[in-house]
């Protein structure tokens, strides 16, 4: 059967994994100095980068709306057997509700709710092709991904604090506690959600080595296919290069994928951010 897979930008997934595996992403929307831009087309997380650090405001990111998925849909629907698009989870966005309502119109279209966000979000994509790849209908890859979605593990450890400040998640107190004790806090999704699960304390490269410890050491039902190290930018490659060779060590995944987080993450956590991202077993 021919297919397409499409998901939202906030996937995360590299430029080579949409090509490898022919997955068509649609941009949300990126409010930035007055201008609307589209993420990853127009815009990038060093753009907002630079916007913030010369004194403009934190950019934001909108919705797509109903008319934006409906072009897409009506275009691959037309040369495709079946269509199968994979949103944000609905908890962050009305991406999910817009997509439903443009994918009322077609008989061939199906929407996920990805429950994550960022690369748990894009594990969700890779396991819909890797269904599709395999044959199964598309009313048994939805079934399959929906329960998929309770499974993949995604959190991010932080290094700064000041975007979440500025965008109202964290009070000056708290940033300003945050900083006194070095203190850099985990978030992770939790019921297609985002919430605090430990505070680390000490040097940003110490809290990842402890973090990461403390998600994969002894664990013994993890999906061992995939793992995503997915970061925001502005972190040394040092870093990064001992966060992976800790996660290779910890446990046997056949693939690790280090990727930068798109604009929507950045936005909100702004850079220094960094998180592991994987599945367990049901």
């Amino acid at each position: 059967m021919r297919y397409q897979i499409t998901a939202d930008s906030t996937c995360d997934l590299s430029p080579q994994q949409l090509e490898q595996y022919h997955i068509r992403i649609i941009p949300l929307y990126v409010q930035m100095g007055g201008e609307s831009y589209r993420d990853g087309v127009n815009v990038t997380p060093d753009d907002i980068y630079r916007h913030v650090a010369a004194g403009g405001s934190l950019a934001s990111t909108a919705a797509l709306n109903p008319e934006d998925y409906h072009a897409v849909f009506a275009e691959a629907s037309a040369r495709c057997d079946f269509v199968l698009h994979i949103c944000i989870s609905a908890d962050f966005s009305s991406c999910y509700q817009n997509a439903c309502l443009a994918a009322q119109e077609f008989e061939n279209v199906y929407v996920v709710d990805s429950r994550n966000l960022s690369t748990g979000h894009g594990h969700v994509v890779l396991e819909a092709v890797r269904m599709a790849e395999s044959g199964m209908a598309p009313e048994k890859i939805v079934e399959q991904l929906n329960e998929l979605t309770a499974r993949v593990d995604a959190s991010f450890i932080l290094d700064r604090l000041d975007y979440m400040k500025k965008g109202g998640r964290c009070s000056a107190v708290t940033l300003l506690g945050a900083n006194l004790l070095k203190l850099r806090p985990c978030i992770e999704v939790q019921n297609g959600r985002m919430a605090v699960a430990k505070k680390y304390r000490g040097s940003f490269r110490k809290c990842v080595m402890e973090y990461i410890t403390d998600r994969l050491a002894g664990c013994g039902d993890l999906v061992l296919d995939r793992i995503f190290i997915t970061h925001s930018g502005g972190i040394d490659q040092n870093i990064i290069d001992e966060a992976e060779k800790l996660v290779r060590s910890l446990q046997p995944f056949k693939e690790v994928c280090v990727t930068r987080a798109g604009c929507t993450v950045s936005c909100h956590c702004g850079p220094g951010t960094l998180g592991i991202l994987y599945i367990r077993k049901g």
